[in-house]
């Protein structure tokens, strides 16, 4: 497998060879088996690329909170099955009724909804067979606590819940606080986990958890507020997935409730509180701080 670079901090050397290493254990994770078709839709998505900042920022908390980065490997897979199962089951007609994703046909499009919803089921599952059968060398007490950390980000109380709000507000008149619910679920609730998970498997005390999910919730609200302004800014065949899909479907959306100008604020300050939470870590905060810039200012 590939080593994890430990010289010279180069941001960009690191997302490149980290990156590296997460689509390496991707590839594994899904072997040979049976049904084939099953399979193969599962691989579809979720080896379709991606920025794979849920993983790489796993592995970054891991190091943050002194562990080693490979152990930490199996749960950063897991969390993005979980991502990918959302993201086909957010896109079938049911859902968001999306055709593209990372740039080709969604999942549905190519396999039918029938065999979508089970891949993403079985991703599902899957994420919960890595964390507890192949984590090797990681102690049982911290892969049980990562079980319930994804456990109840996968559910009702975080991802589930989070999509059951945003489908019942389509069409209606949303308020802020709302909107922050529905996105601190949906999109901060996974984030939180990339880094509790991380620092989970290294053994980290309560206040570096604490502090990790200050950093998860700001980096979170700001990921989703640039989302909203890429969607009315930029293309389809930048962002890999359609452009202008929240202003068809009427939601609300950052810029639709605060306008773009402060929408951009916002997303700054956040990012901005965020990296003050990790701020005591000094130099070992470096991966996250970074990780932080690398949200507010990507084009996709």
């Amino acid at each position: 497998m590939t080593q994890f670079i430990e010289s010279k901090f180069d941001f960009e050397e690191y997302l490149k060879e980290t990156k590296k290493v997460v689509e390496e254990a991707l590839d594994f994770s899904l072997g040979p088996e049976n049904p084939e078709v099953l399979r193969e839709s599962m691989r579809y998505s979720l080896l379709a690329g991606g920025k794979r900042i849920r993983p790489i920022l796993c592995l970054a908390s891991c190091s943050l909170a002194g562990g080693d980065p490979s152990l930490a490997v199996p749960t950063a897979v897991a969390i993005e099955m979980i991502h990918t199962m959302s993201l086909i089951h957010d896109d079938l007609p049911a859902m968001d009724n999306d055709d593209l994703r990372r740039g080709r046909p969604t999942n549905h499009k190519v396999y039918g909804d029938a065999i979508a919803i089970l891949a993403g089921d079985a991703l599902l599952t899957r994420a919960f067979e890595m964390v507890s059968l192949r984590s090797p060398g990681v102690n049982p007490r911290r892969l049980l606590n990562v079980v319930g950390e994804l456990s109840l980000v996968a559910g009702a109380p975080g991802l589930v819940g989070g999509q059951v709000v945003d489908l019942e507000c389509e069409g209606k008149e949303v308020d802020l606080e709302t909107l922050e619910y529905i996105h601190l679920h949906k999109t901060g609730a996974l984030l939180k986990a990339c880094v509790r998970t991380g620092a989970m498997i290294a053994g980290a005390n309560d206040s570096l958890l604490e502090a990790l999910t200050t950093y998860a919730e700001g980096i979170g609200l700001a990921f989703q507020i640039i989302d909203d302004i890429l969607d009315l800014t930029s293309s389809s065949e930048t962002l890999g997935k359609t452009a202008g899909k929240d202003l068809l479907a009427d939601k609300t959306t950052y810029p639709k409730l605060l306008g773009m100008e402060e929408s951009k604020k916002k997303a700054l300050n956040l990012v901005k509180k965020a990296k003050e939470a990790i701020s005591p870590w000094g130099s070992e905060a470096k991966y996250l701080i970074a990780l932080a810039d690398f949200i507010t200012n990507r084009d996709r």
